[in-house]
C-alpha cells in the first residue's frame, strides 16, 4: 500500500507520498495547478511505486479547487478518496498538542490518515460525473433564494405605496398583479388610470380571471388609499418586478436542464408519491454514489440529520439535537421532500400522525419521517425497483 496525500489550493498542490510501513517515498513537494503540474505529480507517483503496489490518493473536499485534479486522477485509474476537512482537522489535532497547520503538514496528515482509516470509501467516477447535476441543483437553489428575497421586497414596497391592494387579491405575487404594479407602481398612479386601460391590462394578464369589476374595485380602493407618493419607491418596485421575471425565466431554463438529466438517470425514487423531480434531483446530486454508504444511517449522518450524542459518567443528554453537519442542500431537500411525501403517501401520512400523537413537535415528527424516507430511498436506489405502496 502506498498513500499519497494532497493538500489542494488555488494555485498549487502540496503532495506527500508514504508507504504502509511508514517509509517516506517522496517528502512534501509542490506542483502547480496546471496540466504540467498534474503530469509531474503522476510521474512522481509512478517513480515511487511498483506495478504491483496498491496506490491510494487522498485530498480534501475543497469545492471547485479540487474538481479538475480529481477528474485527472480518476481518468488515470488512481483510487482517490475525498476527505471531509472537519475530519482531517480533528485527526491532525489528535497527532500533536502543538497548534501547527501548514500546507505541508496537511499533506502529511492526509497521507497518514489514508493508511490508518480503512473505512474510507474511494470516490467513484459515478459521483464525479454527477457533479453536473449537483451544479445545476445548487444553482437553482441560489436563484430561488434570490427570487424569494425580491418577492419580500415587493411586499414591503406595496405596503408603502398601496397597502390596501394585498387585501383585494389572494397574493401579490401573481402575473396579473405584477403587470398592474409594473405599469402603475403606486396608489396615486392606479387612481389616475383610465378604467378601460386598467380592465384590459388585468383581463389580459390574468387570462380572463379579473375583468371590469375587479378593475373598478382596485381603482376605487386606490382613490381612498393611505399609500405614500414616493417616486423613488415606485421605481424600485418596477425594477424589482423586472428582476423577478428574469429570475423566473432563468429558473425555468435551469429546471429544463435538470429534468433532461433526470430522464436519462431513470431513478426509481421519482416514483415515490410527492417526491418531485426537483427534490429528487437535489437528493441524487448531493448523495452522488449510493454505494459509498454501507447503510441508511450513514447516509442520514452525511446529511447531518442524525441525532447528536453526549454521555459522560452519569450525565446523558435527554434532548439530543440534530447534528446539522454535512450537506445543507441534502438536508434541505430531504426535509422538504418529506413534507410532501407525508401529504401524498398514506403510509407516511399515518406515520407522521403516529409521531404527532406521541406528543412530538411537528418538526421533530417530520425528522422521524425523514429517517423513514432515507431508508426507503436507500433501498430503492440499491434495488433499482419502483415504489410499491403498501395496501
Amino acid at each position: 500500500m502506498v498513500s499519497v496525500g494532497i493538500d489542494v489550493s488555488k494555485d498549487k498542490h502540496d503532495c506527500f507520498i508514504v508507504s504502509a510501513e511508514g517509509e517516506v517515498l517522496a517528502d512534501v513537494f509542490t506542483v502547480p495547478n496546471n496540466m504540467d503540474g498534474f503530469h509531474c505529480l503522476l510521474q512522481r507517483i509512478r517513480d515511487c511505486t511498483a506495478p504491483q503496489d496498491k496506490i491510494k490518493v487522498g485530498l480534501e473536499a475543497t469545492g471547485h479547487y479540487s474538481y479538475n485534479l480529481l477528474g485527472f486522477l480518476l481518468d488515470n485509474g488512481l483510487t482517490t478518496c475525498v476527505l471531509n476537512p472537519l475530519r482531517t482537522n480533528l485527526y491532525r489535532k489528535s497527532l500533536s498538542l502543538r497548534k501547527t497547520k501548514t500546507d505541508r503538514v496537511d499533506a502529511r496528515t492526509i497521507a497518514t490518515m489514508l493508511l490508518s482509516d480503512v473505512g474510507l470509501k474511494p470516490y467513484t467516477s459515478t459521483a464525479y460525473h454527477n457533479e453536473e447535476l449537483k451544479s445545476l441543483t445548487r444553482y437553482r437553489f441560489d436563484k430561488v433564494k434570490e427570487r424569494a428575497k425580491l418577492k419580500s421586497s415587493v411586499s414591503r414596497l406595496v405596503c408603502i405605496l398601496f397597502p390596501e391592494l394585498e387585501k383585494l387579491v389572494p397574493t401579490l405575487h401573481m402575473v396579473s398583479i405584477y403587470a398592474l404594479l409594473e405599469e402603475f407602481p403606486s396608489a396615486r398612479k392606479v387612481a389616475a388610470a383610465h378604467l378601460t386601460r386598467l380592465k384590459a391590462l388585468l383581463e389580459t394578464a390574468s387570462k380572463g380571471r379579473y375583468k371590469r369589476d375587479m378593475a373598478l374595485e382596485i381603482r376605487d380602493t386606490a382613490r381612498n388609499s393611505i399609500g405614500s407618493w414616493m417616486p423613488a419607491k415606485s421605481l424600485e418596485l418596477q425594477h424589482t418586478i423586472r428582476l423577478i421575471r428574469e429570475l423566473d425565466n432563468e429558473i425555468a431554463e435551469i429546471e429544463g436542464q435538470i429534468q433532461a438529466i433526470m430522464e436519462e438517470l431513470h431513478s426509481p425514487i421519482t416514483t415515490i408519491p410527492g417526491l418531485g423531480f426537483r427534490m429528487a434531483a437535489m437528493i441524487l446530486a448531493e448523495v452522488g454514489d449510493f454505494s459509498r454508504f454501507d447503510s441508511p444511517d450513514k447516509l442520514l449522518a452525511y446529511a447531518g440529520m442524525s441525532p447528536s450524542t453526549y454521555q459522560s459518567g452519569q450525565l446523558k443528554n435527554c434532548y439530543p439535537h440534530m447534528e446539522k453537519r454535512g450537506s445543507r442542500y441534502l438536508r434541505y431537500a430531504l426535509y422538504n421532500a418529506t413534507k410532501y411525501v407525508c401529504h401524498w403517501d398514506p403510509t407516511f401520512t399515518a406515520y407522521l400522525a403516529k409521531k404527532r400523537a406521541e406528543g412530538k413537535h411537528y418538526n421533530v415528527a417530520i425528522s422521524h419521517a425523514a429517517k423513514k424516507l432515507v431508508r426507503l430511498i436507500f433501498a430503492m436506489e440499491r434495488s433499482q425497483k419502483p415504489y410499491l405502496p403498501t395496501s
